[in-house]
């Protein structure tokens, strides 16, 4: 009896192209497969593409009678294919080429038809998704010419025969379009992920600059009137030690303010905690920075022609710390008896004015992070900061917010 290569109809491979991608889908990328032992992704597929070939082309033998008994020989081929994918991780290319021969000996012989493919199927998925596409295609190109070619001589027909060649041809094109569908996808899902990855990656470095410019402000602005009191009490206990009392009672207070507002800005790092244990710091906290700012002996001046009350959130918090940190550089270095603070609110902007009449430029802190941090505030609200001497002496800070702005992404709050 001639050995005879029937045709698989277009439909069959279709149902059987869809079930091999879904299993090359789920092995190569999808969550549900990660979560999974590794021998389960290794052995799964492999067992699936067994259990279909031979249990269901065994079953489907009832109906094809004039076909060559479903023997040994025929099990070992349908199972030769399944075992060359414990390899597919390692060694794709390979794992396609030995799945390939014994699908295509198992087709050009005289066995029930049946879904036998399922393992070429996955293989060649597998190949392209693991980047050996050239590989892939190469060997199906290769399948296809073999096929095409020894079809006639089998089916002892005149070569070549186009209806089976132009069948043959439509699945593998089929199947190799899958593929490149499902590559292109999973391409871009995995470029989609990089790219959240990045944003999350950007947005905790931007809120670990924020803190990092809260802690300095607050630390920053206390500590100075701390070592203004600390040198005030030394002096007073060799002169007057009875004078130094409220120079030590300015230290506990600001140190106590400091204790208070370092709380309240490390609360936030502490996840599933309670709130902050105190609002965050604004306007309203003026008075209590401008009492603490007096106790070092400087005349603090505040002139508020308007009601400065129900900003936005954003723009409260960076005028406080403009105003806090600009006082701060007044205190450890102008040299300045006096200091003026301006509060301007406009229908779309307030602005922020401290002025001192220091014996020169300043405004920096040493090289800190003073006069930077301040007009990165201002920047991310959308707004400026204008720093540098006035006319005749002293140094004067000045921010312009826009209202109702709130921290652009990437900037923070003072980041």
């Amino acid at each position: 009896m001639p050995v005879r290569l029937r045709r698989r109809t277009v439909q069959a491979v279709s149902g059987t192209l869809t079930r091999a991608r879904e299993v090359a889908d789920a092995d190569a990328l999808l969550p549900r497969m990660a979560d999974l032992p590794g021998w389960v992704r290794d052995v799964g597929p492999a067992l699936f593409a067994a259990a279909v070939q031979v249990g269901i082309t065994h079953l489907a033998q009832r109906g094809q009678p004039e076909a060559q008994p479903f023997d040994a020989l025929a099990v070992l081929l349908l199972l030769a294919g399944p075992a060359a994918l414990l390899i597919r991780r390692p060694y794709p290319a390979l794992c396609l080429v030995l799945t390939m021969i014994p699908t295509m000996a198992y087709g050009l012989s005289d066995y029930p038809r049946g879904p036998t493919v399922i393992a070429l199927a996955i293989a060649f998925f597998n190949a392209v998704l693991r980047g050996r596409r050239r590989a892939a295609w190469g060997a199906l190109g290769v399948g296809y010419l073999l096929v095409a070619g020894l079809h006639p001589a089998l089916e002892d027909k005149p070569w070549p025969q186009w209806t089976f060649a132009a069948g043959l041809l439509a699945w593998l094109l089929l199947m190799g379009a899958g593929a490149e569908l499902l590559r292109s996808r999973l391409e871009r899902r995995a470029e989609e992920a990089a790219v959240q990855a990045e944003q999350a990656r950007r947005r905790a470095s931007d809120e670990r600059l924020r803190i990092a410019q809260e802690l300095h402000d607050v630390l920053a602005h206390n500590i100075s009137l701390i070592n203004v009191q600390a040198g005030v009490a030394l002096h007073l206990l060799d002169e007057r030690p009875e004078q130094a009392r409220p120079a030590l009672r300015a230290i506990r207070d600001a140190s106590k303010d400091a204790l208070g507002e370092l709380r309240s800005v490390l609360d936030i790092l502490r996840v599933g905690e309670a709130a902050p244990r105190a609002p965050t710091a604004g306007l309203a906290d003026l008075d209590a920075l401008v009492a603490r700012t007096r106790g070092t002996g400087l005349d603090v001046q505040v002139e508020i022609p308007e009601p400065v009350d129900g900003l936005p959130a954003g723009v409260d918090l960076a005028a406080f710390r403009i105003v806090q940190e600009a006082l701060t550089n007044v205190v450890r270095h102008a040299g300045a008896s006096r200091a003026t603070v301006r509060l301007g609110r406009f229908p779309d902007e307030l602005v922020v004015e401290v002025d001192d009449n220091g014996g020169g430029p300043t405004g920096s802190d040493g090289g800190g992070r003073g006069l930077p941090g301040m007009r990165e505030r201002a920047r991310a609200l959308g707004g400026t900061l204008e720093a540098g001497p006035r006319p005749g002496r002293g140094f004067r800070v000045r921010a312009t917010l826009p209202l109702g702005a709130e921290p652009t992404e990437g900037e923070g709050d003072g980041g």
